[in-house]
């Protein structure tokens, strides 16, 4: 697209949408795309920055101070314009800041930089949440990048695997039919083996909460693929069973669980960034051979 910005190196190229930051194309040095194909049948989202919230809040609301606040599923940062703040021939850099809009559906000042970088066959996405304001600011984050399903190097969808880097024996979280935390089901991991079928997201995402492992590897055995590395205590893993595309989504919070009525402070999750600090999150993607 006219307005994506283009940066990367001889291995690897991304395209990044400053509407929402969101990485929209990543190309190996033969042209064929890691990214989804925003198939409007399924879902048109590439690679979404969730913030201030993950997930859902509880009728697309939350408390603080006594009052009641609007905030879509996985917040305002998506559909949000970034500043271009910096753009070389391997990265690229955007900033969204409080602004009125803002304000109303989350009454805070700070600064979400996301910046992104290519080295060799590596992108490392690293945002930094500041707080620009005068008192404590509540806020989660997730990264929601959407990789082909099946990548373009051969294979059936059923032919490809995510291994994490250790087995997560834990029971999976388990959402209600709005999207709020329910309970916890049995995990599908066979040791840290995830073979993917799309009968898995028939009740949407696979969430770990926590996750032990800070990586995993996708692809099908023998063929180049995505070695996926977070610092994130939660993943969740999510695509619409009959789409082209599998999310790979590090998380630093978790939707509402059901029923839950308390102030955000007491939500699950929710990280507490004091006046003039600041919250690092970072994840990569590295195309092996």
């Amino acid at each position: 697209m006219a307005d994506w910005i283009s940066f990367g190196s001889e291995a690897l190229r991304a395209e990044v949408n400053p509407h929402g930051a969101e990485l929209s194309s990543l190309i190996d040095s033969d042209g064929a795309e890691l990214m989804t194909n925003a198939d409007p049948a399924y879902w048109t989202g590439r690679a979404p920055i969730l913030f201030p919230i993950v997930g859902a809040v509880a009728e697309n609301r939350y408390r603080l101070d006594g009052r009641e606040y609007q905030l879509a599923k996985h917040g305002f940062a998506r559909r949000s314009m970034f500043e271009v703040v910096g753009v070389d021939d391997d990265r690229a850099t955007f900033r969204l800041e409080a602004s009125e809009a803002t304000r109303a559906a989350y009454p805070f000042d700070f600064a979400l930089t996301v910046d992104f970088r290519i080295v060799e066959a590596t992108l490392t996405i690293t945002t930094t949440l500041a707080n620009s304001g005068i008192r404590d600011l509540p806020a989660s984050f997730g990264y929601h990048p959407a990789f082909a399903w099946p990548l373009p190097y051969g294979g059936a969808k059923t032919d490809h695997h995510m291994v994490f880097d250790t087995p997560e024996p834990g029971a999976i979280s388990e959402l209600s039919p709005d999207g709020l935390i329910a309970g916890k089901r049995a995990s599908p991991l066979d040791g840290p083996v995830l073979t993917l079928r799309d009968d898995l997201f028939a009740d949407d995402a696979l969430i770990w909460s926590p996750v032990e492992s800070r990586g995993l590897t996708y692809g099908v055995e023998g063929q180049p693929g995505l070695r996926i590395e977070w610092d994130a205590p939660e993943l969740g893993i999510w695509t619409k069973p009959g789409a082209s595309y599998v999310c790979v989504e590090p998380w630093w919070g978790e939707a509402d669980p059901a029923g839950f009525s308390g102030e955000i402070w007491e939500k699950p999750g929710i990280l507490r960034v004091a006046p003039g600090e600041h919250r690092i999150f970072t994840m990569s993607v590295t195309l092996t051979a």
